[in-house]
């Protein structure tokens, strides 16, 4: 049995060498989102077009999501249709990559994947093309299907995790995040007035859900850290979050679709929106 089959749901993740195989295969569109705004321009996969996760994905204004006819947009002047299936990757282990695909089921979309591995991965395999050159695709007539808003987590429901105890609340951060020894990691510029943690929060870092080559451990070892170790209850909803949300969607997606949780929220506000309320209660050990 390979590791992907003892998933929840194992066609969410394809392989690098399955990209190679399908490269411009009509109906299947390559998306690369990446923390580094600019590692698409040094060479990404042929076919792929790159997606801009600060000005693109999110509210040109305010801080929120993109809307729905924002989405409805990209997609449409990206040329992917309704019934195409995406394949999304990017730097950080999939980080923003992870971010596209809950922004993709948030409006819908039947069919996205995640490349297992991400944009490390591809490059570190002599075998996979990378090329400078953008793709140009004619517009679609993308259209919003169906909202899916249970899939993220709001203030007031994070107050009624925190307070009431009946939902699994995971920080993914890092530990120095978590105990408020550092606000935000090295480099990162969005920030918030105070260190800690929102109270009753287990800290379940990211990064220990993947092997060192960027691809997600298998079922069994990902049930061992989240569930025997750290004592999730699968029965109950649960929200990740961490400083600006895409972290804790790369949590949010092993949960739901490779542990197979029936509810998970992801919390975008994560730190940088609960660490700048005026009184909102923090822990700090």
């Amino acid at each position: 049995m390979s590791t992907t089959e003892s998933y929840a749901q194992p066609e969410v993740l394809v392989s690098t060498d399955w990209v190679k195989q399908h490269l411009h295969q009509p109906g299947i569109r390559i998306v690369e989102i990446d923390v580094d705004t600019q590692a698409y321009e040094a060479g990404h996969i042929p076919g792929a077009v790159g997606f801009n996760w600060q000005t693109q994905l999110q509210d040109p204004v305010r801080r929120d999501i993109l809307s729905a006819e924002g989405f409805e947009q990209l997609m449409r002047q990206a040329g992917i249709r309704n019934e195409d299936t995406v394949i999304l990757y990017g730097d950080h282990n999939n980080w923003f990559a992870a971010y596209g695909f809950w922004l993709f089921k948030i409006y819908g979309h039947r069919d996205v994947r995640l490349m297992n591995g991400g944009r490390v991965k591809w490059l570190n395999e002599p075998d996979k093309p990378l090329t400078t050159e953008k793709p140009v695709f004619p517009p679609s007539n993308y259209k919003v299907q169906s909202m899916h808003t249970e899939l993220r987590a709001l203030l007031p429901q994070v107050f009624e995790a925190s307070q009431k105890g009946h939902y699994n609340l995971v920080d993914v951060r890092s530990p120095d995040e978590f105990t408020g020894k550092v606000i935000a990691p090295p480099g990162m510029t969005e920030t918030a007035q105070r260190g800690g943690h929102i109270p009753g929060a287990k800290n379940i870092p990211w990064s220990q859900a993947v092997n060192p080559d960027g691809t997600f451990k298998s079922a069994a070892e990902l049930r061992a850290i989240y569930v025997e170790q750290k004592g999730l209850d699968p029965s109950k909803p649960t929200i990740a979050y961490c400083r600006i949300g895409e972290r804790s969607s790369h949590t949010w997606f092993v949960l739901k679709y490779l542990l197979g949780f029936p509810e998970v929220r992801n919390y975008d506000g994560s730190w940088t929106e609960y660490g700048n309320l005026v009184g909102a209660p923090i822990e700090k050990p």
